[in-house]
Parts: C-alpha cells; structure tokens; sequence
C-alpha cells in the first residue's frame, strides 16, 4: 500500500461496513479535499460555477479494495494533478474529462461499472450532490440502493493525525494572532467594517484564508458587518473562522478600549469559569454529554448562568462536524456523539456567551483537543480583557 495515502482505509471500510455502503461517490469540497491529503483543483477553490453548469471532483471508493479507486477530474486539472503526483503525494488513478456535473458523474459511472459488481449499496453525500448528477446516478444505477454516506465520512475525519493536530494548533494560534494586531491597530472612531478588515489583513498575512469575522461593539448584540463607529470605552468581540491549509481555527476573544472596569473584569471572569469548568473533565473515554454536564452544574452555580449560552462542538476541516454533542445548539443536528466516549484526536470548541443587555456581547471560544489522558488547548493565550489603544 502507498505510504502517503492520507487516511485509514481500514477505518473507512469499517464505518462503511457499518452504514451498509458497498461503494462511496464522495462529492463534497471538504471530503475530496480530506482523502486526496489536502488537493483540490485551484480554479475553483473560491467558486465552482463555470459556463453552464459547475465543477464536479468526484472521488470514488471500493469498500476494501483501494485499487479500484478513481478521481474524476475537470479536463483543465492535468496539470494540478501533474504538480501533485510529482511532489509524491498520492492520487487515485485519474479519470479526465469532466466539464459538468452531468458528465463527471456518466464517468463515475463508468468507472463504476468497469470495476464493481452490478448490484451495489451506493454511499453518496446526498447535501452535496447536484440534482443532475443525481438524476444521472438514479437513472443510470436503478438497482444500486442510495445511502446517505455523511456520517461515515464524518467519523472518519473525527479522529485527526499529529499532522492534522499541527495544523490546527497552528491555525488557532495564527487566529488569536490576528485578533490582537486588529486590536491593535483599531482607533476610537473606526466603523466595524474598519475593524473587519483590519482582522482580514492580519489573517492574510499568516497566509491563512480569511473566512468570516463575527463582530460585536459597545452594548450592541448585532454581531454583522456595519458602519456602527467604536466609542470611548465600548468593549469588542472578535469572533473569527480563518482557514489554515484547509483546516477552521475558530476562537473568540474580547478586547476593550481603554482600561474595563471592574464589572467587565468580573464579568469575564465569570464566563472562564464556565470554560474551564467545561474543559476540565476531557479526555479520551470520558462520554462527550460529560462535558455539557460539567459545564451545566458551572452555570446553575454562575451569578449570570440563566443569561449564558454554553456549546461544544467538533472542529476541523467543517466546523460544527464530529463529535457532534447537543440536539439543541445553534446548529441543529442530532446528538449523535453525546453517549459515545471521546477519542484521543478528536478537536472540541467549547464557546460560553453572555448577551448582557446593558454592558454588551461577551464570550469565549476555545479549541480543545482530546489527548489518551486530557487535553491540550490551542491557541489560549489573550483570553482577558485586550486594550484598544486609547
């Protein structure tokens, strides 16, 4: 077996043999970019319509037998693959050809049909799979049963290599970085939109992508881009997803201008507790539910407990995916990891907010990452009151 393919087959063919797929068509930007060990074409990293129809990278993969394995390519990725395959990195064999949905799934099929039995259970990610192509897959294999392919390939990506681990420590401590030089750089005066930008262009200078920043000023819980100016004493949440070789470091941090007050500092104070509360009990075994319980009994002991908001949630190459621990956050999905125990690479956020309606947005996000006995934060520092030069 090639020593750089970039993810265990072994634990794949289980969790397909698990979810009853015999064959998986991955469609997905974040999955082809997770079993090609971080490739996907450029052309179309920041959009994928073209022409009349959109760019379809389709990975597929024969349960147990990786040999039979291919990548459908666009017709104008000869030379992406080109550089990959020169560099050493691994690639299925490749089939090119490709310039629209409907064709790039005729020549999965194809591929498909020359390697695999006639019968199949088909695993497709059914979020991520053009209707078309859809159409092509039902029409063309009526009697290959379609299966929701999501969850195994999430499982897979749960548990992260040292290399993936690397990644996102360095992503969070680029992330937290970028935050402090925005504060720095921000004046009294400045438009929220002034301040987004400021954190963009600290991103892009650690070569990471700048993905979103949610951003809250003064006593105002909107967290979107505005032209709301900062005043005097208004305290700012900076709430940022940057994107480091593929992988989300996601924290939220606070800064003042000037110096906070007392309450401020209680206030914050208030809301660590609840986060290292939270943080505390982690580790590889303990049952992912362990740590809302934790967090839960913080909060009905917290002065503001019944105003805060308390999530954990998996991190990664997707934010909000495995483990996935709550039905009833933000995001809805089911708690399919909450009874399951924790495993050593999995990455949690773990993120406390209080909407205080008279001194404003306050919060802390973390990443945390399961070691076989705790945890290691990444990216932890600056998790006080930041100063906005005054």
């Amino acid at each position: 077996m090639h020593a750089n393919i970039p993810f265990s087959t072994s634990r794949l063919d289980g969790l397909l043999d698990d979810a009853g797929i015999d064959v998986l068509i991955v469609t997905s930007k974040h999955n082809i970019q997770y079993l090609l060990g971080g490739y996907y074409h450029f052309q179309f990293d920041y959009m994928e319509a073209i022409g009349i129809s959109r760019y379809l990278p389709i990975f597929v993969y024969v349960k147990g037998e990786l040999d039979k394995s291919a990548y459908i390519a666009n017709r104008n990725e000869r030379d992406s693959v080109q550089n990959r395959t020169g560099a050493g990195y691994w690639m299925p064999p490749v089939v090119f050809g490709s310039s629209t949905s409907v064709e790039a799934m005729t020549l999965a099929l194809g591929h498909i049909k020359a390697i695999a039995t006639p019968t199949l259970r088909v695993g497709a990610e059914l979020s991520f799979l053009p209707a078309d192509a859809a159409d092509v897959l039902r029409r063309e294999r009526p009697d290959c049963p379609l299966v929701e392919a999501m969850r195994p390939l999430e499982k897979l990506r749960s548990i992260k290599t040292a290399a993936e681990l690397g990644i996102l420590r360095e992503a969070s401590e680029r992330v937290v970085a970028s935050m402090m030089d925005a504060a720095s750089r921000t004046r009294a005066g400045q438009s929220k939109r002034e301040i987004i930008d400021h954190l963009r262009h600290a991103e892009l200078s650690r070569d990471m992508i700048f993905e979103y920043a949610l951003v809250t000023m003064g006593t105002s819980l909107n967290r979107a881009p505005s032209e709301q100016r900062l005043a005097p004493g208004d305290i700012v949440s900076l709430d940022s997803g940057g994107n480091y070789k593929g992988y989300i470091g996601d924290l939220c941090r606070m800064a003042v201008h000037g110096t906070p007050d007392g309450e401020l500092v209680d206030l914050l104070d208030e809301i660590d507790l609840i986060q290292q509360a939270a943080r505390a009990p982690i580790r590889a075994g303990l049952d992912g539910c362990e740590i809302y319980a934790a967090a839960t009994e913080a909060l009905a002991r917290s002065p503001h407990g019944k105003q805060m908001h308390f999530v954990a949630h998996g991190m990664g190459i997707v934010s909000h995916e495995a483990p996935r621990l709550t039905a009833s956050g933000p995001i809805p999905y089911p708690a399919d990891d909450a009874n399951a125990p924790l495993e050593a690479g999995m990455v949690i956020s773990i993120e406390t907010t209080l909407p205080h309606p008279r001194r404003g947005f306050i919060k802390l996000e973390d990443t945390i990452a399961v070691t076989p006995d705790g945890y290691q934060a990444f990216g932890d520092d600056a998790r006080g009151w930041n100063r906005i030069p005054a």
